[in-house]
């Protein structure tokens, strides 16, 4: 299988120690491609730096996440713009929500998704906008009230790490967005009734995630001792996930891919040979 994790983490302190191993294991386990998830304002440039050190293999979004919305300041919207004039960088956000935590009050929340609805249409390319990496947990009346203003302006869009109920998915799903399924799937605890719900995403706005090194899939056995999620995880998500929709894994596996592929516009090419990239950096 080919597949390829549309939100990791890697710029995440807990790689320092082992990045490369972590990308030996990935290739390994048939993840030919990963998005770097960009989520903050020191973090952003960090995932544009690996996907630079990993050309072909290793994109990067560029964003900030609602928990760190306070810091976004006007320097801050002048920095993110700059950071998408790179090619490396495929989406924007991680943006949107979260009043599940409240780490930054609600309408710096509301503005700074804003702001970056505003780039994804400033930046579009013929007339379609940049593809947006979305986060909504707790939110849902207010992110689609958000989402609304730029009616028409917005292109692709993904709702990234969707936990959320039958009448989310298809609000979603209405509006043409995709959806990023992780290892909440696999959370007998959280994640039962994504079983059933996944059936209904259609192959071509469904994609796949590990959302690294958070969410490990509760279902590897055996669990590793430091609880760390990781790209090479991928295989288990998508082999869970093909046995939620009743598919062959091989068919979830190539759907996904496509899918990631066409939404980030990704190259078709495949990335170094791994004797190449263990050397990179």
């Amino acid at each position: 299988m080919n597949l390829i994790d549309i939100g990791a983490n890697l710029t995440h302190e807990s790689f320092d120690h082992d990045r490369h191993a972590v990308m030996q294991r990935a290739r390994d386990a048939g993840v030919v491609q990963m998005i770097v998830t960009g989520a903050s304002r020191e973090h952003s440039p960090q995932a544009l730096a690996l996907a630079r050190e990993y050309p072909g293999e290793l994109f990067a979004t560029a964003g900030v996440h609602p928990h760190h919305a306070s810091e976004y300041t006007a320097e801050c919207d002048a920095e993110m713009r700059v950071l998408h004039a790179h090619p490396e960088v495929v989406a924007v956000g991680e943006c949107g929500l979260d009043y599940f935590r409240d780490f930054s009050p609600r309408p710096a929340q509301r503005r700074a998704f804003e702001m970056q609805l505003q780039i994804a249409v400033d930046l579009a390319v013929d007339g379609i906008g940049k593809p947006l990496f979305l986060h909504q947990r707790d939110a849902h009346d207010d992110f689609m009230a958000v989402m609304r203003q730029f009616d028409g302006q917005l292109g692709p869009a993904v709702v990234h790490c969707f936990t959320g109920s039958r009448e989310e998915l298809f609000d979603y799903l209405d509006q043409d967005w995709h959806i990023g399924i992780t290892g909440w799937l696999c959370d007998e605890r959280r994640g039962l009734h994504l079983r059933e719900l996944v059936k209904n995403i259609p192959a071509h706005r469904l994609m796949i995630e590990t959302d690294s090194p958070y969410l490990l899939p509760r279902t590897v056995k055996p669990a590793p001792s430091h609880r760390r999620n990781e790209p090479m995880y991928l295989a288990h998500i998508v082999e869970e996930l093909a046995r939620d929709r009743g598919e062959d894994v091989t068919v979830t596996a190539a759907n996904s891919t496509a899918t990631a592929r066409a939404f980030f516009r990704l190259p078709p090419t495949p990335p170094m040979p791994p004797a190449t990239l263990a050397t990179a950096g």
